[in-house]
């Protein structure tokens, strides 16, 4: 079962996120902060990670710049997503900015076709 780490302050969304996730057949693991999913992702590498952009302690930029710099995570895909105006600039080659809202659909579609079906 392909592990997927969902990263987002909002308990409503990670929640949301991860039941939707788990129905298609994923095994998903939650962080409601980049400093925790850092963690979550160093004890047992996800093969997608699926992040907010603006949360405390370590936003999602911050973590992807971490990822990136971590010779065991670096090659891990994520998805940054946020309701903001302008994209940030991320230099993380397996990284992907989505805006929200994000629908399910699209949601499920962006994550398969990143790392396949559960």
């Amino acid at each position: 079962m392909k592990k997927i780490l969902v990263v987002d302050d909002e308990f409503d969304i990670l929640t949301t996120w991860r039941l939707v996730l788990e129905m298609e057949g994923y095994e998903v693991s939650t962080a409601s902060n980049g400093r925790t999913a850092l963690d979550a992702a160093r004890s047992s590498a996800p093969a997608l990670i699926i992040t907010d952009w603006m949360m405390p302690h370590m936003n999602g930029v911050e973590l992807i710049d971490a990822l990136a710099a971590s010779d065991e995570l670096a090659h891990v895909p994520v998805i940054l997503m946020s309701a903001a105006a302008h994209a940030p600039a991320i230099t993380h080659p397996h990284a992907q900015f989505r805006r929200k809202p994000f629908s399910i659909d699209d949601l499920i579609d962006t994550v398969r076709g990143l790392i396949g079906p559960a």
